[in-house]
């Protein structure tokens, strides 16, 4: 059985391995469905994080949803998914085949949807908003980080999966979806979204010459598998334009592939670490910076509350190695890791394996980076961004000239 490791916030995913787990055949005479049911529970035992298992008796558990009648493939997933909702993990879930197959599409870079990163909430249970997608319907309809998703198509949101909720979003380009969304503080207003094909190009840039320095703005909206070549494209291009300083933009990005984080530090940091990863043995691993960087002109990060998960992992390391100054507001705060397990009818489950800490061992799942300056942001346009409208842009601007002159 191959298993493919992901960061899978919501949508999904970071690659960081390939392995293969062996087992001996069970001694007692299963269906194909007490099987299914068998090689999760098999799965979660040799990978979760908590070895605890939520504080309970996992082979209990086991012995007891193998004692279910299992007539269908609807039956047994719904029994898997109840199983797995013992864990109290949002992250932890299975996905049968039409959903799987939908997460392979969204990681091939294009989609057809609305655009929208979400997350169930372990606190309040609700699907909340990681953040939209650059130029996705979801943010020119003005959805934000941290709005909350109460219903779609007039179904409530209360009890689905990640996958049921993006399942419901998806659609054939020019199709509409009713959301009801409610921002904080203010009271749920219900937005029609036409849907549409979202490429996801992860990187655009511009040379800014307008503040007596030329520098090189970058903005990295997804850590797609293409995402490392086209930063380093981007890099030496904007070097060659003449670029003396750099801003690098990871506000509202999800995450995405791990693997693609890690390729984009090395790319900024010369022989340092980049990320520790810590499994529930508290065993050690990590991830490391092993040659020279491809600029070492200064750097400005723009972070805000929409930057999670392999975005924080890069922001964590740029700002423990002292290799940029972050700017912005405290990021999301994701710091598990997700793999994803092929099983045997065609169906994936994600398990949260392991949990990650900045070069500086911060362990900032819940809490978020903190950025060395602080900067609000009003609300504006996704034309406005990096413009003399975005305030948090101008403040890295007036640092680099600074640092410039």
């Amino acid at each position: 059985m191959t298993v493919r490791a992901f960061w899978i916030g919501i949508v999904c995913a970071a690659q960081i391995l390939l392995s293969t787990l062996v087992y001996t055949p069970m001694a007692l005479a299963y269906s194909d469905n007490q099987n299914l049911v068998a090689q999760v529970w098999r799965i979660v035992n040799q990978a979760y994080l908590d070895d605890t298992f939520n504080h309970q008796n996992w082979w209990a558990i086991r012995e007891r949803f193998l004692q279910r009648n299992l007539p269908d493939r609807d039956s047994t997933y719904e029994s898997i998914k109840e199983m797995l909702a013992t864990l109290n993990d949002p992250f932890t879930r299975l996905m049968p085949p039409e959903q799987y197959r939908g997460l392979k599409v969204n990681t091939s870079g294009e989609l057809s949807g609305v655009g929208l990163q979400i997350v169930i909430n372990p606190e309040t249970k609700t699907l909340e908003v990681i953040a939209p997608l650059a130029g996705s319907p979801a943010e020119k309809a003005g959805i934000q980080p941290r709005d909350r998703i109460l219903a779609i198509d007039g179904v409530t949101t209360m009890g689905l999966t990640i996958d049921q909720a993006a399942a419901r979003m998806r659609g054939k380009v020019g199709t509409k979806v009713s959301l009801e969304v409610e921002s904080p503080g203010k009271p749920p207003t219900t937005l029609e979204i036409v849907r549409d094909r979202i490429t996801l190009n992860p990187v655009f840039a511009k040379l800014d010459q307008s503040h007596g320095v030329a520098i090189g703005y970058i903005r990295l909206s997804q850590f797609s598998a293409n995402a490392p070549q086209e930063m380093a494209h981007t890099i030496r291009n904007l070097e060659n334009q003449g670029a003396k300083g750099f801003i690098l933009d990871l506000r509202n990005n999800p995450g995405g592939l791990l693997q693609a984080g890690i390729e984009i530090a090395r790319q900024w940091l010369d022989d340092a670490p980049i990320v520790y990863t810590v499994n529930r043995q508290g065993m050690l691993g990590n991830f490391s910076a092993t040659n020279a960087a491809l600029t070492n002109a200064p750097l400005v990060v723009l972070v805000n509350q929409g930057t999670a998960s392999a975005s924080e992992i890069l922001a964590g390391a740029l700002q423990d190695n002292g290799r940029a100054v972050i700017i912005g507001e405290t990021t999301f705060g994701k710091g598990l890791i997700q793999s994803l397990f092929d099983l045997a009818d065609g169906s994936g489950l994600a398990v949260t394996v392991a949990k990650y800490e900045t070069p500086a061992h911060h362990d900032i799942n819940k809490i978020g980076i903190n950025p060395d300056q602080t900067v609000s942001l009003q609300p504006i346009t996704f034309n406005e961004i990096g413009t003399e409208k975005d305030s948090q842009y101008l403040a890295a601007v007036k640092m680099l000239a600074s640092q410039a002159g």
